[in-house]
């Protein structure tokens, strides 16, 4: 008679798999590609990486050229002799040191606003219950798919009524408050446990302590975000101060570039020089909060 058929015995803590030769330590899984396609992703990087900085290159090479070799034909990459004076003679020829400073104060402080303004808000859609919470958040948000130019022209009747057209602050009010920055404080503070708030609560914090000395410090990478695409978006806007800063003594850069082309004529090298001045206060703040901005970013869409 045949003996049933039994299951073996598991292996005790410790065994070693019969092929795996002694010695040698278990292999691990790790979510590393293989060494081909880390090839292919990196050059597909670096690709990436080369067309995304070659306007840039162009624009800096092109500063440093005469007004007739910028759109030269075929394309001149390099300067046949660098014309560093551009960045003399800029400085004589028009007040940019008058628009950088300009773009720095609307820029610091709308970033600054909005820092305050989003995360307060933020706080009260995410740590906080009262009626119509839900409701009023996703209409708010809504208004983000409004373009601005359905209405620019009822925007721009209230400023002149109140009086702020041709002044800063008409470009402060329009930007220090909005939707998105709420959107991306609310959807990080929702990472942050609810218990915390509670015990802040039953150990008599008022909402403002709880905000002020709970939320905000542990809220540092995702304000370093907003703060980081607020400035960026504010330095880089146009058509706000085109419409509402008419005086030149309060052109941004961005106004003030414009100023380098006439009717009948364009000052293309200095244009681009000024570009590049106009730039590299925009990238000395990405690399200095770039380790923020981007886990910022990240951690603002875990939990939703």
């Amino acid at each position: 008679m045949a003996a049933p058929h039994t299951l073996p015995d598991p292996a005790p803590p410790g065994a070693v798999d019969p092929g795996t030769r002694p010695g040698t330590p278990p292999r691990r899984r790790t979510g590393r590609l293989p060494a081909p396609g880390r090839v292919l992703g990196h050059t597909v990087l670096a690709v990436a990486a080369a067309a995304l900085l070659l306007p840039f290159f162009w624009m800096v090479s092109s500063s440093l050229k005469t007004d007739n070799a910028v759109f030269s034909v075929p394309v001149s990459w390099f300067p046949d002799s660098p014309r560093w004076a551009n960045y003399v003679e800029i400085w004589r020829v028009s007040d940019l040191l008058g628009w950088l400073g300009n773009t720095v104060f609307l820029s610091v402080v709308v970033t600054a606003l909005q820092l305050l303004t989003g995360s307060f808000a933020a706080y009260g859609f995410a740590k906080t219950r009262f009626p119509g919470r839900n409701l009023l958040f996703v209409l708010y948000i809504g208004t983000i798919a409004v373009p601005w130019q359905a209405y620019m022209i009822p925007q721009f009747i209230l400023m002149s009524e109140v009086g702020l057209t041709n002044t800063p602050w008409a470009i402060v009010a329009l930007q220090a408050f909005g939707a998105f920055g709420v959107f991306l404080m609310r959807q990080y503070y929702a990472t942050i446990p609810d218990e915390l708030c509670e015990a802040a609560r039953v150990d008599g914090l008022s909402e403002y302590g709880i905000y002020f000395r709970i939320m905000l410090p542990l809220s540092v990478p995702a304000l370093a975000g907003l703060a980081l695409l607020t400035f960026v978006t504010t330095w880089n806007d146009y058509l706000g101060p085109l419409i509402y800063l008419r005086d030149p003594d309060l052109w941004t850069i961005q106004l003030g570039l414009k100023s380098f082309v006439s009717q009948y004529n364009a000052e293309h090298a200095l244009i681009m020089t000024g570009s590049v001045l106009s730039v590299l206060p925009v990238a000395v703040v990405f690399l200095l909060g770039q380790r923020y901005f981007v886990e910022g970013i990240a951690t603002s869409g875990v939990k939703g």
